[in-house]
């Protein structure tokens, strides 16, 4: 039975909508399968690792009848990357889905639709929001390169999505470092705040577009819920409580500086050379008119380098570590940032001059 009959190019961006949470290494073989669901000329395309699941739909199909089945992700794709352009058909005969297109012939083994894994979603939505994709996307992108990594807590690998009416937060953190940012232009239709987990953050920039086209998230229960266009995303929320970002985030310091964000970047980047492997620490000191960044190894190797800053205040000198301080000025993409320091055992704070909807928290250590 021929199930779908269309170009190369359009089954094989829907695959790939899908294919980014199929995972390689899994204890079930389905969860390396996609599902594929035909209804007359819609297919849906469905790949999930059990607590994602990622949902698009294309007029892909070929015939009205209806049919359902599961095939590997990976080889799927790789054959319609691997064909040149030109008209694909698929049949499935039986436990196999055949691919044909010009003087090409594969035959792949499925397993039944029914074995699927699919997330089962609540109904009643807590809290909503409808928002441009790049607004998200942006909310996302400010804050997801504080999430941590393996953490033993749980919580912090992770992002923080604050929904109310008041507006839109994100915030993100390690225990070392935390940023935050706000869109109080968006509102939600409830106050919640949910915790999403890495791998989530991580797919929604990789599918999310910088455009204005809507997208739609919803908090339902235990789950979210975020739609665009023919996407449709389910996840499971992470369970734990966030920290209060608010108490973290300093106010009232004295001491601060505006900088150009690429010399910056390409002052730590060199004095980074000779910092010590594991500690990645710097040392910043400044002074009227002047700051210096220095770094040494186990070796008794040195680096210094200086810039020119509007600066009036007294002497301060402090350590980081400089991987966090590249990370946010990496993923920024202004001219001018500002830092604000209190004194050599307090955190510092690195914003945008005159925006209040972005700020990152960097703890000092000890050099």
């Amino acid at each position: 039975m021929q199930i779908i009959k269309a170009s190369r190019d359009a089954i094989l961006k829907p695959l790939q909508t899908v294919a980014g949470i199929v995972e390689k290494r899994h204890t079930l073989p389905i969860l390396a399968n996609v599902l594929i669901r035909k209804e007359g000329e819609v297919v849906s395309f469905t790949g999930t690792d059990i607590e994602m699941q990622v949902q698009t739909r294309a007029s892909v199909g070929s015939g009205d009848e209806s049919s359902a089945v599961t095939v590997s992700a990976r080889k799927l794709i790789d054959i319609l990357r691997a064909l040149p352009e030109g008209e694909v058909t698929v049949d499935l005969n039986a436990n196999k889905l055949s691919l044909k297109s010009g003087k090409s012939r594969f035959a792949l083994q499925t397993l039944p639709a029914a074995d699927f894994p699919t997330l089962s979603t609540q109904t009643e939505v807590t809290s909503e929001a409808t928002l441009p994709q790049k607004r998200l996307r942006h909310l996302l992108q400010m804050v997801h390169f504080a999430m941590a990594q393996q953490d033993i807590r749980f919580y912090l690998n992770g992002l923080l999505l604050v929904m109310g009416p008041k507006g839109i937060r994100s915030v993100a953190t390690d225990g070392h470092r935390l940023a935050f940012c706000a869109d109080w232009n968006e509102t939600a239709s409830a106050q919640a705040e949910v915790i999403m987990p890495r791998k989530t953050v991580t797919e929604l920039l990789r599918l999310l577009s910088d455009n204005d086209e809507p997208v739609l998230v919803q908090i339902i229960g235990h789950q979210i819920r975020i739609s665009f266009g023919e996407v449709e995303f389910i996840t499971k929320l992470v369970e734990g409580k966030f920290p209060d970002y608010q108490r973290v985030i300093p106010t009232g310091y004295s001491k601060a500086i505006a900088i150009n964000r690429e010399q910056l970047s390409q002052a730590l980047s060199r004095v980074s050379i000779l910092t010590n492997e594991k500690f990645r620490g710097v040392r910043l000191s400044l002074a009227p008119s002047l700051l210096k960044i220095q770094s040494s190894n186990a070796e008794q190797e040195e680096a210094s380098e200086e810039l020119d800053v509007d600066y009036t205040d007294a002497a301060l000198d402090i350590g980081f570590n400089v991987s966090y301080l590249l990370d946010v000025l990496a993923n920024l993409k202004v001219d001018i940032v500002k830092i604000e320091f209190g004194d050599s055992n307090s955190s510092a704070l690195i914003s945008l001059p005159g925006d209040e909807t972005f700020k990152y928290v960097i703890m000092p250590m000890r050099i």
